[in-house]
């Protein structure tokens, strides 16, 4: 089978991320399009061996990249197209049934109660989103709430497939080696007690009420993983609450890593990975309070670490004891500062990877799209 990979962009970020590690476990030929900035998961993907294509698309009214991603799709003889977040879904699908290509499974990554890909929903996305939906054959929802969401705004509920994001489970298991190493390499002592955030560092993340409870806790440490536009208020911000040798931000991580051509190559080594950077906290905080999956808090937990969360459907839509480590919290200074106390008085040793962890695996979800995919390109089986 051959598939055309669609999505925004490939700066580093969860669903881009996510398309990387499918790519790595499906068992299907093809090729990635990014609109926009080939980033950092491009040259991942390329590594990895699938080549990227970098359509130049320069915004959101750049209606000249249909026709561009039009001629793509048909020379390339695609037996089905796959859409990434908003714009490319809304491209893709449009430029697919342009192309002659029936077959579109779209993954709906980000939608929140409300917003999208971080940003406000209003009733114009809405409408364009499910216009463009109608030339799609299935929308992928990354979890249960996801897909309610979906129906909620009118995607047929027979359109709709749950399949959740996964994570390569075994590279996050706990290595002490690891923490000792990322811990030097950042300059934390070994015996802090270090809380951990991982996510683009926008507004609606709100690392700022984690910064301002670590803040009051002068025995924690805070490790930010990822880039954004609040990076330098973060860090002023923790400067004026007198925690600014407290706060590190330690920037975005492409995971898994590329790997250096030969192990001694310039930059092997040089950066703890995403795996390490786990290793390295005693206590992962997301104090999002819309989320449309919650992937970090699983990566959070199959390194063994305690959660606490404000809102994760990753966990929330399980079965209770799925992931005794996890627990929900509210989302105000006050009530993260009491988590962090909690988590002080009872520090102990690495918690075992929970069940939810085992049924987010990657390859379970990427034998759910293969399964999906095969479906799509049959068509529906003639009535008798």
């Amino acid at each position: 089978m051959k598939v055309l990979h669609v999505i925004t962009g490939l700066g580093i970020g969860g669903a881009e991320q996510q398309l990387r590690l499918l790519l790595r476990h499906l068992p299907v030929h093809g090729r990635v399009v990014t609109l926009t900035n080939p980033g950092a998961v491009a040259d991942g993907i390329e590594a990895d061996g699938t080549p990227v294509t970098h359509l130049g698309m320069t915004g959101n009214r750049d209606v000249g990249a249909l026709p561009r991603l039009t001629r793509l799709i048909r020379q390339g003889g695609y037996d089905l197209v796959h859409t990434h977040l908003y714009r490319a879904c809304v491209y893709g699908r449009a430029a697919a049934r342009l192309a002659g290509v029936r077959p579109v499974v779209a993954t709906e990554h980000s939608l929140g109660e409300a917003q999208i890909e971080g940003r406000p929903l209003s009733a114009g996305t809405r409408a364009l989103y499910l216009a463009t939906e109608r030339l799609g054959t299935a929308t992928v929802a990354v979890s249960p709430s996801v897909a309610r969401r979906l129906a909620h705004w009118g995607v047929p509920a027979g359109r709709i497939h749950v399949v959740p994001n996964g994570i390569e489970t075994a590279r996050f298991a706990h290595d002490p080696a690891a923490r000792a190493r990322a811990r030097a390499a950042l300059g934390l002592p070994a015996d802090a007690f270090v809380v951990g955030g991982v996510g683009r560092l926008t507004p609606g993340k709100h690392f700022d009420r984690l910064v301002r409870a670590v803040a009051t806790v002068p025995e924690a440490h805070l490790l930010l993983v990822g880039e954004g536009e609040e990076r330098e208020n973060l860090l002023r911000l923790a400067a004026e609450c007198g925690a600014a040798g407290r706060v590190l931000a330690a920037g975005a991580v492409a995971d898994p890593p590329q790997r250096p051509a030969k192990p001694g190559a310039p930059g092997a080594g040089a950066r703890p990975d995403l795996p390490s950077l786990l290793a390295a906290m005693d206590l992962f905080v997301s104090a999002s309070p819309d989320e449309t999956f919650g992937l970090a808090v699983v990566e959070a937990l199959a390194a063994g670490l305690p959660v606490r969360y404000v809102a994760c459907p990753a966990v929330e839509d399980l079965p209770a004891g799925a992931a005794p480590g996890a627990r929900r919290v509210g989302g105000s200074v006050p009530e993260l500062v009491g988590a962090l106390h909690e988590a002080l008085r009872t520090r102990g040793d690495r918690l075992p990877p929970p069940e939810a962890v085992r049924r987010y695996d990657i390859a379970h979800s990427a034998e759910q799209l293969l399964s999906l995919y095969q479906r799509a390109v049959r068509g529906p089986r003639p009535v008798k």
